[in-house]
């Protein structure tokens, strides 16, 4: 009896996994490919749900999110961004990762078209098919700074596109976009009648420039859905929860697929979320500080390494260096800087066709074993 179905038959694209086998087999393995931080969740985070959890949130929660989060959510989005959001238009969702899979079950139909910035975070054109749409690619480039061109934008764009993925800062280039580029944006999403799926999970991240959600510019808030994690923001990666902002209709049609799947946010994860907004000037700070400094780093030590190129950095705390030097394909590269440096980074072409010769770094470890790792990097030759 085949147990798989037709449509899953396929091979999928190359993602990022979880290489157990190099842990275990490896003891002075140092470990740059999962956008994981080596920093615990805030203590007071951590009480803060223990002590809710005792008192008795233990329970299933309201599907679309505890009402005391959503009033947080809501609250710290009126007072860092100046926009007041009906609470029928959020959505506190497992992840954001689910809340993408959920965005794309409940806006497409077969057939229907999704704009994705190439270079992409892996998991989007699966979340695009996962929903029977098809995931159109526009290419963007290191040598032009991984600006988004209005021109192959517009190009791509058919009677069959509903909408466009947006990440800023990105993931996996770590490339900003300010106003101008999102003004862009926006103008073509209105003139095309498409929506913006603005994935905007790296806001304390910004290290050029600074977050501006382009639900906020004019005619937007109708056709954008905006996502939000705790996740990286405030280092709560295992906990599971982020949430939408999106038009009601559009949130209806989410929570109602949701129920389907896993039916409400963790109750415990959600009274930590709590937490982590009345302490996010501090930790978005702190964090953002304890990045930078990572990020600036790795970028001076690469660039003193012959095979390497790179961008400044700008955002996020990830890198994607270039291997054109080396002459090898980055699956390769990367194989090689496992089995001679026993670094495990992933290959670019994990994040689209436009990532090939190119590999991405997490700066998720301390800058002692960032040091130890760019040693090593130093000494190879290809």
């Amino acid at each position: 009896m085949e147990l798989v179905a037709k449509r899953r038959q396929k091979q999928g694209p190359e993602g990022i996994s979880y290489n157990k086998s190099a842990k275990q087999s490896i003891p002075d393995l140092i470990d740059l490919s999962v956008g994981d931080t080596d920093l615990i969740t805030d203590s007071r985070i951590i009480e803060r749900a223990r002590a809710d959890a005792l008192k008795g949130y233990t329970h299933y929660g309201d599907p679309k999110g505890d009402p005391e989060l959503a009033e947080a959510i809501l609250r710290a989005w009126r007072e860092d961004h100046g926009e007041s959001v009906p609470g029928e238009q959020l959505l506190v969702t497992a992840s954001s990762c689910l809340g993408m899979a959920l965005v794309m079950l409940a806006m497409l139909d077969p057939g229907d078209e999704v704009i994705i910035f190439s270079p992409y975070f892996s998991v989007y054109r699966e979340q695009v098919e996962l929903a029977g749409g098809k995931p159109v690619f526009v290419p963007t480039y290191q040598q032009e700074g991984y600006a988004i061109s209005e021109r192959r934008l517009r190009d791509a764009i058919t009677p069959r596109t509903r909408a466009m993925i947006f990440n800023n800062p990105n993931n996996p280039t770590g490339a900003v976009y300010g106003r101008e580029t999102l003004e862009m944006l926006a103008r073509v999403a209105r003139e095309k009648d498409l929506a913006v799926v603005a994935d905007d999970i790296y806001t304390y991240y910004f290290f050029e420039g600074e977050y501006l959600p382009i639900r906020c510019l004019p005619g937007m808030a109708e056709r954008t859905v905006t996502l939000n994690s705790f996740s990286k923001n405030f280092l709560m990666t295992g906990w599971r929860v982020g949430y939408i902002i999106a038009p009601s209709p559009l949130i209806q049609a989410m929570s109602d697929i949701n129920g389907a799947l896993c039916y409400s946010t963790p109750s415990i994860s959600q009274r930590a979320a709590i937490e982590a907004l009345a302490l996010r000037a501090e930790l978005g700070a702190c964090y953002g500080s304890v990045y930078r400094q990572r990020v600036e780093y790795a970028a001076g030590r690469i660039a003193a390494i012959p095979y390497l190129s790179l961008l400044p950095p700008r955002g996020t705390f990830y890198l994607f260096p270039g291997i054109e030097a080396t002459g090898l394909s980055s699956r390769e590269f990367c194989r090689q800087l496992l089995e001679k440096a026993h670094i495990l980074v992933t290959p670019g072409s994990a994040f689209g066709s436009e990532g090939e010769g190119h590999f991405r770094i997490a700066c998720t470890v301390g800058l002692d074993a960032l040091g130890e790792a760019f040693d090593r990097m130093q000494g190879l030759k290809f």
